[in-house]
């Protein structure tokens, strides 16, 4: 070990980018300039890239074989015909692929962000960050991944380098041997139904070790990974094993970088938490929160009006399995039931191919499902296909909040098998009797697996920075900085887990002027939200977790928009929380249950920015204090500003 301090999975990754560390090595709660490996997006995100790209200059690209973008959020055959809206953003990305001469640009219905990525790119040991909160994903091969808001990314892309606080870590240790046909959905779901969403994983890095997970396919890990972001975790992250090199060994390229990190094994971790996968079942999570998890034998029968195989979460074992079954059901008589509300999307071409191939497309097509090209589709119910009002929908995508699938949705999550099994007769099945009938043989064939082959030996690495450590440096801490000018107004109270979706649905994410965002803040859940603001409730006082769920840095500009003046949380999402670093919105961190009680919505509030200082109710409260490298950007007015004084030496000026 060269560094002195043990650390984490992530802390090893980190160190080994980090930009002048403390020689000791990297621990929670260190600000490190980092170098950036990858950098990705979708159109939905360069849609707001591009206005703080601008705002930059459109200076060159620190790399243009790194940085990575695909056309899938807002697009299938419909929406790129009739949507003007998914027509410019398209077109936004494709000019923007025109002008940098990016080598990975991936156009409209050929893959999902994620899905091409982490198949044929991304490498043990790399940093990725990307203006997705299921960026996540890419910890399933071992890399750092994280989702941040579009100005970071736009930065990233343009430095080569970003910052960060180090995380502190929890440990989730899965046991026991897990059936066959049971995905990593069931594992997640039960995850998040065990230890709850935004709750131990909230900021924080989750690494996933255990007995049980040699045994995790690739696909598999990139499903918990991937709903990390639903956990709350900064990142989810599995260390590369012999899974993973084998995967690597199979790509053409893009498989001769990886560096097989290990955490110490007196590494610091907040927390361990043993989940036994010994007896899981087929699980499902009931609307509106993917923590609301139940056994599949609690649902049985309940009807369906539709159901949804497919989004970035559901691999291509799942949609091989998935198939499988339906194939089995049709071949026994099963007679699908009429409705169009049956659909299944491969989330790259190159799995509908092999589906095709297997015969499987043509199994899913007898059983009643459309299938469309690649894209997020129905999971974000921004484009053509949308769940009706009051609609319940069986789903193997990530995200079951209110509205997600469209309007009035209702989402129930689980595994593609699960859907699969209940798709026919459009009612909850288990799809237990017909997993134990699969051919087995076949199953790994249509995936080119060899059960069989022994997996390769793979050689553990230490880090080394990536320029020469310094000697630690204390990291000053003074008052929260910014404006120093009192805000004075009435405040707007929410609860706990208040969502990004909830805050700007993502059918406005088009949108990036302040004011047309800001009149469709909380367009559901609190309609007329942005009258409230203006008759003077400018404070939002919230619940834990504000601004959990999607990147998308529009609800941080939609709350500029709306004319809020100040957010007050006991905490916050990583990724939002960033994001109003980034916006210069202030925003504290106040924790003191008396100030809840007494901070009820319509109260007169008063704070203090410059001390950190809340007054209601006659009684003072005072916020926790930021890091120094938040302040510094919170004086600066933002991260542009910020770029603007001090050019591409930006994070090395605010860390000094």
């Amino acid at each position: 070990m060269g560094h002195g301090l043990p650390m984490t999975l992530t802390e090893k990754i980190l160190y080994a980018h980090a930009i002048r560390p403390p020689r000791a090595g990297l621990r929670a709660g260190d600000i490190a300039r980092i170098r950036v490996d990858w950098t990705i997006a979708s159109e939905l995100a360069w849609n707001g890239m591009d206005k703080t790209y601008d705002a930059l200059g459109r200076p060159p690209i620190h790399d243009k074989e790194r940085f990575y973008l695909a056309i899938d959020h807002t697009v299938d055959p419909v929406t790129l015909i009739e949507d003007p809206r998914a027509q410019k953003l398209t077109e936004l990305s494709r000019d923007f692929a025109r002008e940098s001469g990016i080598t990975h640009f991936y156009d409209a219905n050929e893959t999902i962000l994620h899905t091409r990525f982490y198949r044929d790119l991304v490498q043990p040991g790399e940093v990725v960050l990307g203006a997705d909160s299921h960026t996540s994903s890419h910890g399933g091969l071992g890399a750092f991944a994280i989702g941040l808001g579009g100005a970071d990314i736009a930065v990233a892309m343009v430095l080569g380098e970003s910052w960060i606080q180090v995380p502190e870590a929890i440990a989730v240790e899965y046991r026991g041997e897990l059936a066959f046909g049971l995905t990593g959905k069931e594992v997640i779901l039960r995850t998040l139904g065990t230890l709850g969403r935004n709750t131990v994983a909230m900021e924080r890095s989750v690494e996933y070790i255990g007995d049980a997970v040699k045994h995790f396919t690739t696909d598999m890990r990139f499903t918990i990974a991937n709903m990390t972001a639903e956990f709350g975790g900064l990142n989810g992250i599995f260390e590369a094993d012999g899974q993973v090199a084998a995967w690597l060994a199979g790509r053409r390229s893009h498989n001769d970088g990886p560096r097989y990190f290990r955490a110490d094994a007196d590494a610091t971790y907040r927390a361990r938490y043993p989940i036994d996968l010994s007896n899981l079942a087929p699980q499902v999570a009931k609307p509106f929160s993917p923590d609301n998890v139940f056994p599949v034998s609690e649902v049985l029968g309940m009807p369906l009006d539709g159901c949804f195989i497919g989004a970035c979460t559901t691999t291509e074992e799942e949609l091989v399995l998935a198939g499988l079954i339906l194939e089995q059901m049709v071949a026994d008589g099963a007679a699908p039931t009429t409705t169009r509300n049956r659909l299944v999307v491969p989330g790259d071409l190159s799995i509908a191919a092999r589906l095709q191939e297997a015969g499987l497309m043509a199994a899913y097509e007898k059983a009643g499902f459309r299938v469309a090209p690649p894209g997020c589709s129905m999971c974000l119910g921004v484009a053509s296909e949308k769940a009706g009002e009051g609609e319940v929908w069986l789903t193997s995508q990530n995200r079951n909040y209110q509205n997600r699938m469209g309007p009035g949705s209702l989402a129930w999550l689980a595994s593609g098998a699960t859907v699969a099994a209940s798709a026919p007769g459009m009612k909850v099945a288990d799809p237990r009797p017909w997993i134990d009938r699969v051919d087995r043989a076949r199953y790994d064939a249509i995936l080119g697996r060899d059960p069989r082959a022994p997996l390769p030996e793979v050689r553990a690495v230490e880090p080394e920075p990536a320029s020469p450590p310094e000697a630690a440096s204390e990291e000053a801490v003074g008052a929260p900085g910014g404006d120093a000018a009192l805000v004075r107004g009435r405040v707007a109270r929410f609860g706990d887990h208040i969502d990004t979706d909830a805050i700007i649905p993502g059918e406005f994410c088009h949108l990036t002027e302040l004011t047309a965002l800001g009149e469709k803040c909380f367009h559901y859940v609190a309609p007329g939200f942005a009258e409230r603001v203006r008759a003077g409730q400018s404070v939002i006082v919230a619940g834990e977790a504000w601004g959990s769920g999607s990147s998308r840095e529009q609800a941080v500009w939609a709350l500029k928009g709306a004319g809020v003046t100040a957010v007050i949380a006991p905490s916050y999402a990583f990724i939002h929380k960033r994001n109003l670093v980034n916006e210069a919105m202030p925003h504290l961190v106040l924790r003191d249950p008396r100030f809840y009680a007494l901070a009820g919505d319509g109260a007169e509030i008063e704070v203090d920015l410059g001390a950190g200082a809340v007054s209601v109710g006659g009684e003072t409260f005072s916020a926790e204090r930021p890091s120094r490298m938040v302040q510094k950007l919170n004086e600066a007015g933002g991260i542009v500003p910020a770029i603007r004084s001090h050019g591409p030496q930006v994070f090395e000026r605010l860390t000094g």
